[in-house]
């Protein structure tokens, strides 16, 4: 078994913080390699492309892209790489996320990106892990386990619905 890929966690600005952290803590929580970096699209273009570039080679077998607005992050760095991007659009801005969302999820044929929900960080490295999981059994099995964890919660909280009801 080859050791698992490191994840990319790439920001546009540091106000994407908040919200990228939980990308974050989740692969934290799944035992998964990350590094996070601020490099944008537009203010440092450059070292973005050159990240990009040199991702697979450094180790990496995921990028994450968290952006807002514009949120040409997740696009510029797929045309510099051949690892899977995964954009997270960020909430905010006068559109309050549409633009990023659209900006995120539009690309060209050839150059693709998945998209999650806006502010969807979390779910960015859910599918990260899964990406990953398609050759790593120990991480499969730490997913399958967190789906089974997942059952149980929602379990308990239909019992304890149906107890409410029942007192009704």
């Amino acid at each position: 078994m080859s050791e698992t890929k490191k994840v990319a966690v790439l920001l546009g600005s540091d106000s994407d913080w908040p919200v990228a952290r939980a990308a974050c803590a989740q692969l934290k929580a799944f035992g998964i390699p990350f590094e996070a970096r601020i490099l944008s699209a537009h203010r440092t273009p450059g070292p973005a492309a050159e990240f990009a570039k040199a991702a697979r080679g450094n180790g990496f077998g995921v990028i994450l892209c968290a952006a807002g607005m514009a949120a040409h992050l997740a696009g510029a760095v797929a045309a510099n790489t051949t690892l899977p991007v995964i954009g997270i659009p960020m909430k905010g801005g006068a559109l309050d996320g549409l633009d990023a969302l659209l900006a995120t999820v539009q690309m060209p044929s050839g150059i693709p990106v998945a998209t999650v929900a806006l502010n969807g960080a979390k779910n960015a490295a859910v599918l990260a892990a899964e990406i990953l999981a398609v050759s790593d059994p120990v991480l499969a099995q730490r997913l399958a386990d967190a789906r089974a964890e997942m059952q149980k919660e929602t379990e308990k909280k239909d019992q304890k619905l149906q107890a409410e009801l029942a007192a009704l």
